[in-house]
């Protein structure tokens, strides 16, 4: 997918975000390996920990259509602020694709790129486990 059309696919996720406690929609758009792309939004729960990220509603609709290895990702937001994934997420990201390039969307349309070793340097991974 081209970039500028990953980007798209994130931003219009903003609209389908279910946020009535933070009001801060989040949407994500997950290029695999092979081009297919998988997206997801924030879902917020009153009950505050279920809630999932749109990073890893996007990585759990992959995972669970037999997709495990990604290019890229493309997380918009609507702050003035570049949106960039939490902590959770970037472990979630890491588990699958430890170089990732992360674009990451402002409210303007604007980005900036990292790697997600920029993002989550020193990493916890697979390899560490036996």
């Amino acid at each position: 997918m081209e970039r500028e059309a990953l980007k798209a696919a994130a931003t219009a996720m903003l609209d389908k975000a279910y946020c009535p406690y933070s009001h801060f929609p989040v949407g994500a758009a997950l290029e695999c390996d092979d081009g297919t792309v998988y997206t997801g939004c924030n879902v917020e729960n009153a009950a505050y920990s279920p809630g999932i990220c749109a990073e890893r509603t996007a990585v759990a609709k992959a995972v669970s259509e037999g997709h495990r290895r990604f290019r890229r990702i493309a997380i918009a937001g609507r702050s003035t602020q570049f949106c960039t994934p939490c902590g959770v997420c970037r472990q979630v990201l890491r588990e699958f694709a430890p170089d990732l390039e992360v674009i990451c969307l402002n409210a303007a349309g604007e980005e900036r790129t990292y790697t997600l070793p920029d993002l989550l340097p020193d990493s916890f991974g697979p390899d560490f486990l036996p």
